[in-house]
């Protein structure tokens, strides 16, 4: 995810970071199933888990809020 940004914030203009940032945010979504994958696997705890999901679901909030942020300000 972290890789998607930076690539898109070296881009010339906010659409295409923006197209990037959507890039992270579906990165996080991947994150989520390797999360589930991962628990059912044995692999991690569920306190491990919900420690896990709640930080990245955060994360992708946070992005969808700097999305809405690019967004409307290209319109302004």
């Amino acid at each position: 995810m972290s890789s998607n940004i930076a690539e898109g914030f070296e881009r010339n203009t906010d659409k295409e970071f923006i197209y990037f940032l959507y890039i992270a945010k579906a990165s996080a979504g991947e994150v989520r199933s390797q999360l589930y994958l991962a628990l059912d696997l044995n692999y991690i705890s569920k306190n491990e888990f919900d420690d896990l999901f709640m930080n990245i679901s955060d994360i992708s909030k946070l992005l969808s809020g700097f999305i809405k942020y690019l967004t409307d300000s290209q319109k302004s």
